[in-house]
């Protein structure tokens, strides 16, 4: 097992060069955000805009149009219910996120029918929280795209269809493999299972054991696809920067917000981008 440490990532976060723009840094689509849950996409989508993401584009129910321009302006709101429209643009996102708040309701489960069906292999696909839930139904045809899923304990009980007591690593990289997907294991040492490598997280702490974190987690992953030179990279310096930040600034505090944590993440990376010293 491989640990994900300071030194592995400073290796991966360059500093940008001069003759670059917005589209140099990726175009990330997120989609999630019912009438109820729109706050969890605005933090998916907060979390990609500080990861350094070129463009951002929000497919959410449009009650959740003010609050998303009113916390991020730097975010464009595509209406989710003009499936025509998302059809056209999918093709031109580098990486696509599905799950945050989404719901589990027939709406939700047609925009994960279409994102599995017309994704393309140039693309990243990450699924997490309730899209999560719906891949689990077996339903979806797997995307022809690069496939990472974010799912905390139960999550994964309901993708494997088995008690996460009975399982190893093994097991899970085993399920990974049979997923034909990277899998992000959310846990206390979060662990990461890609191709033949296991890696494990070495902070985190329980003062950010609160709603939110995976969402900005998962939109920190997709924020960095678009930027580092394979999707392994960017998975793995999105967990490490999500839990490193926690632990920092609970130094200081009881509880740390997801928002807080998302707040900082242009902090740490041009901390780590100053540093190359790694020799993986």
């Amino acid at each position: 097992m491989k640990k994900i440490t300071p030194k592995v990532i400073c290796a991966w976060i360059k500093q940008r060069d001069d003759e670059t723009n917005k589209g140099d840094y990726g175009r990330v689509l997120l989609i999630g955000g019912n009438e109820q849950l729109g706050g969890a996409i605005i933090m998916a989508a907060q979390g990609a805009i500080y990861s350094g993401a070129g463009l951002v584009s929000v497919a959410t129910h449009s009650v959740n149009r003010s609050a998303l321009h009113a916390r991020l302006p730097e975010a464009m709101f595509i209406d989710s219910s003009d499936t025509d429209y998302l059809v056209q643009v999918l093709p031109k996102f580098d990486a696509i996120l599905i799950g945050p708040g989404l719901g589990l309701d027939a709406t939700a489960r047609a925009l994960l029918t279409l994102v599995c069906a017309h994704a393309k292999p140039h693309q990243r696909i990450i699924i997490d929280g309730d899209g999560i839930t719906l891949y689990a139904s077996k339903d979806f045809d797997k995307p022809q795209a690069t496939l990472i899923f974010t799912p905390h304990r139960t999550e994964w009980e309901r993708l494997t269809h088995m008690d996460t007591t009975d399982l190893d690593d093994m097991k899970n990289q085993d399920f990974a493999t049979e997923l034909d997907a990277i899998v992000v294991l959310k846990d206390h040492r979060t662990r990461v299972y890609i191709e033949d490598d296991i890696w494990q997280n070495i902070y985190g702490t329980p003062a950010m054991a609160t709603g939110g974190m995976g969402d900005t987690l998962a939109g920190m992953i997709a924020g960095l696809l678009g930027q580092l030179d394979k999707p392994k990279h960017a998975v793995l310096t999105a967990v490490f920067l999500h839990s490193y930040i926690g632990e920092t600034l609970a130094k200081k505090k009881y509880v740390v917000l997801p928002t807080e944590v998302a707040e900082q993440i242009p902090y740490y990376l041009k901390k780590f981008s100053e540093t190359d010293d790694n020799p993986y």
